[in-house]
Parts: C-alpha cells; structure tokens; sequence
C-alpha cells in the first residue's frame, strides 16, 4: 500500500454508521475498497452511497452482493423508492457515485459503454484578436465586403449571433432605442438582441447599405452557411485565422458575463450549475427593454 492510499485505507476500515445497520456498513466497506478511491473525501462519499444502498437491500430481503445490489436495475428501484427523505441533488449525487463503483466493482460483461462528450463553449477572442479581425475587415476591396464582414464580426462579438439567426436579419431589423441599438432575431429563438456599444457602428453602417434587403443573404434568405460564404472570400489571402463565428459568440458571451458580475454572483452564491441559473431566472420578473439594453449595450 502506497504512502498516498494509506489515508483512503483508513476512512474505509474505520467507517460506522450509526444510522444503517452494520451489515450494511460492511458492504460498504467492501465495495469502497475495491472501488479504490482517490482521497478521503471521494471514500466518504463513497460509503455514504453504497450504505444507503445496502440499507435498502436488506429492507427487501435482497442479497448482500455487489453484483445483486449494484447491478443498475437495482439502483434504480432504490433511487425510487429508497431516497423519499433526500433532496433531489442528493438523489442525483448517489446516483453518479454508485455508477462509479459499480464501474470499478463488476466485472465487465460486455462492450464498454459510449461515453458522449460534453461540448464545450469555445475559447473567446482577445480584445487584440478581434481588433486585427475588423482591421482585416476594413482592408477588404469592395464596400460591399467591408460592411458583410465587419458586420458579420460585430453581430457575433457584439451581440451574441451565430450560424442560421444571421440569414434572416435585414437592414430593417436594426433598432436605434431605448437608448441603445437592438437586433431583432426572427426565427424559433425570436427576440431583440442589444448591441455592445463598441461594436454598434459597423453594424449601422451595414443596416444603412442594406436597406430593407438582407444584411448576409442577397435574395435568398433560406441560403445555407451564409457566414461560411462571407468568410471564405475575405480569407483568401490573410495571415489571420479563418474566423470562427463560435469563438465570436463566446466571445460576446464572456464580455457579458464579465459586466454583468456573473462570476462574482456565481462564486459568491456557490452556484456552479447552469440549471440553477435558470431555476433562479424563471423567479425573476422579465426585463424591461431599456432595462436589457442598459446592461448588455
């Protein structure tokens, strides 16, 4: 036994509960120690899960063996039916920990299973990045070019828009108000976007060129990869990068969270969980337009 599992060791052996009974407690003890835990902490965990779990079993008559009270069936009728008295995120926390045991435990009885990724947000541009970016946009040789492609960077890194919500928008749909400049985004995620200030000219200059026709699609607004289409003629010949409308949405994302304080909310309030941040918006009385436009202009 190493010097670090030496710890782990002594959590597992040393565990009692006083509120299962000892059987059970000796499962858990088991269990845990082949699951070779990581730290002490990862070991309390453990015990607390899979104790809970024998508890269950030994309510229904089941047998004290991992490859009964594990197999995912099982944990399934106790998730159900043996938690009534834990919170739903204690339900969600024994859940992912007895998988994890019962990974580490059971023998292997078929494939492995598929494990999806989760996607990431993309890395943002720099404030330098995205200066060189709309340099580059300017350089370009036609009026035409230079208000697509400067536009296309200003939606993106100003406000937030990305892939098919740009086919649809027209010079019409360009809003001076409120004391700001609001995009109005059609489509299944219809709403009015603000404009960060920094980025509201180009976008102006854009909406004026195209009048009542489409900022990015000519005469066809049904076109697919509009922004593919504006990108590849100004990469042609640049040292830059190609530009990746995703980056310029994260990029108008992190700008967003930085000047609302959402890091400080988030850190202060322990909440790391994006669900919770909906959970706690839906409370919330919607925003006023000038209201919106005033924190995300």
């Amino acid at each position: 036994m190493t010097p670090d599992e030496q710890p782990v060791a002594k959590v597992v052996s040393g565990y009692r509960s006083g509120k299962v009974a000892a059987e059970a407690a000796e499962f858990a003890r088991q269990v845990v120690l082949g699951a070779r835990p990581d730290s002490p902490a990862r070991a309390r965990a453990l015990l607390f899960a899979t104790s809970r779990l024998a508890a269950f079993g030994l309510s229904v008559g089941a047998e004290m063996r991992p490859e009964v009270l594990l197999e995912p069936y099982f944990v399934d009728r106790f998730l159900l039916v043996g938690t009534a008295s834990f919170q739903p995120s204690t339900i969600r926390t024994l859940r992912t920990n007895l998988a994890a045991v019962a990974d580490k435990v059971l023998p292997a009885t078929g494939p492995p299973r598929f494990s999806a990724a989760r996607q990431r947000v993309k890395a943002p541009y720099s404030p330098g990045e995205i200066d060189a970016y709309l340099r580059h946009c300017q350089a370009q040789p036609t009026a035409l070019r230079r208000g697509r492609s400067s536009c296309l960077v200003a939606l993106g890194a100003g406000a937030g828009l990305i892939g098919g919500e740009l086919r649809h928008i027209c010079g019409t749909d360009v809003h001076s108000r409120s004391g700001g400049l609001l995009v109005e985004v059609r489509g299944r995620r219809a709403r009015l976007v603000p404009v960060l200030a920094e980025y509201q000219r180009f976008v102006i200059e854009a909406a004026e060129m195209a009048g009542d026709g489409y900022l990015f699609s000519g005469q066809e607004p049904s076109r697919r990869n509009v922004t593919n289409v504006v990108t590849a003629k100004m990469w042609l010949d640049t040292s830059l990068e190609r530009l990746d409308t995703g980056r310029l949405r994260a990029t108008w994302l992190a700008t967003c969270a930085g000047r609302t304080g959402l890091a400080a909310f988030m850190a202060a309030a322990g909440v790391t969980c994006s669900q919770r941040l909906g959970d706690i918006v839906a409370w919330l009385d919607p925003p006023s337009e000038a209201d919106t436009v005033a924190v995300l202009s």
